[in-house]
């Protein structure tokens, strides 16, 4: 049924652009340019934050560009990243780290940019039932309610009563270079647990070196049955997998990467350079349609969130319980069973700039693979720059902007202002910890932070 459809629309895509092409004698299509491939195969990961792609392609954003998607469902993020280098992808739904650390050669070494950033936020962490009853008598209570954010403090005699009986304690997370593995760190080391180094030098990626807790990959689906027997005792994913815990009466999520840090950047548009280079006009309109599922998911304040919720629940894309995804998606969070909080910006696709390429979002994710060791020597500042402009495109992103801005289906406002923009934010002090971040001073955030390599190495 998808393939007929994909072809009567395509079929009608083609018939307007021959109908109209010698009517195009000026104008935006015509600057742009024909795409240079039509037919794309995007990958992602089923999560709640892959709903621009989803959104393009039901709305048919894409179609209005002369493109032909087809959107493939990846096992987990090395499958869909080795999709992406090999030329059976596209491009995909990515984790804002992988095309940094592929770039630098990190676990794989391939030359892979972003010219988007698909989404803000959208992550939480969530410990099993016996784990967060150990938790809740350490954490400051109101009224019977717990006080949030909760820090990572409440867990620590949790962990050391663990290691007392011999045990480990376990949790997991999606893959070494995601925002996941970054937020757990940084909870756990902001609460005063060492989530352990990574030391490629030796030989030792396991990321468990002098670690108070053994963190280990998971693939997003499976983290609540890994949880569920026992495996890990908790998790950091992206929804609905968090509220899937608490939906099966299984576990509790604790805090929402909003609270670690608010508004942090999570999953891009990931392509090869080569891809970019050979198709330019491609990537444009591609970037352009997702710039209008970015904005159809926000505006109106969320009022399209049910239907996106209920788009996302088919199986060809989240495939999870309308309910389960709607209990974040809509702008709410469920925490403890029955204690359902408004929050707004969960889930961010548009606004707050959500959707530009930041140089210094690039150079957190680069600080943080420094600070636990997966980048194996200190760097100057100077690479941190250079490797994040090497990445971030935020030239391709301001093309298919002011595109969209002449077509007159976004205005200037929607956007960042281009020419004062340099790609940097002004320093962020929405942190857990209250530490700020400069990502023009790189080597200087990480000489403030407690917990984590600065010129040394373990």
């Amino acid at each position: 049924m998808r393939s007929i459809q994909r072809t009567i629309q395509r079929s009608a895509t083609a018939l307007f652009l021959t109908s109209n092409l010698w009517a195009i004698s000026a104008g935006v299509a015509a600057d742009v340019g024909w795409p240079e491939k039509e037919d794309l195969t995007l990958g992602f990961i089923k999560l709640t934050d892959m709903a621009p792609l989803a959104i393009a392609y039901e709305k048919r954003f894409f179609e209005d560009e002369g493109l032909y998607v087809t959107l493939e469902p990846q096992a987990n993020w090395r499958v869909l990243l080795d999709g992406v280098i090999d030329g059976r992808l596209d491009g995909a739904h990515m984790l804002a780290g992988q095309p940094l650390a592929a770039t630098i050669g990190y676990g794989t070494s391939a030359h892979i940019v972003t010219p988007l950033s698909l989404d803000l936020n959208g992550n939480a962490i969530t410990v099993s039932n016996d784990v967060w009853e150990m938790m809740r008598p350490n954490i400051p209570q109101q009224d019977g309610r717990v006080l949030r954010p909760v820090s990572a403090q409440a867990l620590k005699p949790v962990i050391e009563s663990y290691h007392a009986q011999g045990n480990p304690f376990n949790m997991g997370m999606v893959f070494p270079v995601s925002t996941h593995n970054y937020e757990l760190r940084y909870w756990l080391a902001a609460g005063g647990i060492h989530p352990g180094y990574y030391a490629p030098q030796r030989g030792d990626t396991s990321g468990t070196l002098e670690a108070d807790v053994m963190i280990s990959v998971t693939p997003p689906p499976q983290m609540p049955a890994t949880m569920d027997a026992g495996t890990i005792k908790g998790y950091s994913v992206g929804e609905p997998w968090n509220q899937q815990a608490i939906y099966r009466d299984i576990g509790v999520p604790v805090i929402t990467d909003y609270e670690i840090w608010q508004n942090n950047p999570e999953k891009v548009l990931g392509m090869t350079q080569a891809f970019i280079e050979e198709n330019p006009n491609t990537s444009i309109r591609l970037v352009k349609a997702l710039l209008r599922a970015g904005k159809w998911l926000d505006e109106n304040n969320n009022a399209n969130r049910e239907e996106a919720a209920r788009i996302l629940s088919r199986s060809h894309y989240v495939g999870a319980d309308y309910d389960v995804i709607a209990n974040s998606m809509t702008g709410t969070f469920e925490y403890e069973k029955g204690e359902v909080l408004p929050v707004p910006d969960f889930n961010v696709f548009f606004r707050n700039h959500a959707t530009f390429p930041y140089y210094s979002d690039a150079v957190w994710f680069l600080t943080q693979m420094r600070r636990w060791g997966q980048i194996a020597e200190p760097k100057n500042d100077d690479w941190y720059h250079q490797t994040a402009a090497s990445v971030y495109r935020p030239d391709i992103y301001q093309l298919a902007a002011e595109e969209l801005i002449a077509e007159g289906k976004m205005t200037a406002a929607d956007f960042p202002d281009f020419a004062s923009e340099d790609g940097y934010r002004p320093v962020q002090t929405e942190f857990l910890d209250g530490i700020p971040y400069d990502g023009r001073q790189p080597n200087a955030y990480l000489q403030s932070l407690t917990i984590g390599l600065k010129d040394k190495n373990p």
